[in-house]
């Protein structure tokens, strides 16, 4: 069955999910921010056929959201965020903000994250690229933008 493309919509949501909406990608580009860079490593965490990583991690190189680096004379490679994949991981870290919310139940968050310039532990609190200040979907208004298809 052919998956849907929404990488031509005028959507910025629908091009996102046309590199990363597949349930496997965001596990995968997890496991290799938190240091999981090999094939095997990354297979075993996830339990995932080697069929659907080898898939997914040719979807995410040809993206450019990871890269390759050979670290074996055999054609063996390690795995790495590039700048794109690193900007994708700051959606997953609001994703973590709703999960610990909403699904982490008695026991709590399963991850905590400690911010490097204050060194104390906090949520992740998208702001505002302008004033600061938190953004959420009750507070602001969408506008035509100049990709929009109207």
């Amino acid at each position: 069955m052919q998956r849907t493309q929404f990488g031509e919509m005028a959507c910025s949501i629908a091009r996102t999910l046309d590199v990363i909406g597949e349930p496997w990608s965001p596990l995968i580009l997890r496991d290799v921010w938190v240091g999981l860079s090999r094939f095997d490593q990354i297979q075993a965490d996830l339990g995932i056929s080697r069929k659907v990583l080898t898939e997914r991690l040719n979807h995410l190189v040809e993206q450019g959201v990871l890269e390759r680096r050979p670290y074996d004379a055999r054609p063996r490679f390690e795995y790495h965020l590039t700048d794109k994949g690193i900007d994708l991981v700051e959606i997953l870290m609001v994703m973590v903000r709703w999960g610990d919310r909403w699904l982490a139940g008695e026991a709590g968050p399963p991850v905590l994250y400690r911010h490097h310039a204050c060194g104390q532990v906090a949520a992740v609190d998208p702001r505002c690229s302008h004033c600061g200040e938190p953004m959420h979907a009750d507070g602001v208004d969408l506008l035509p933008g100049p990709g929009s298809a109207r």
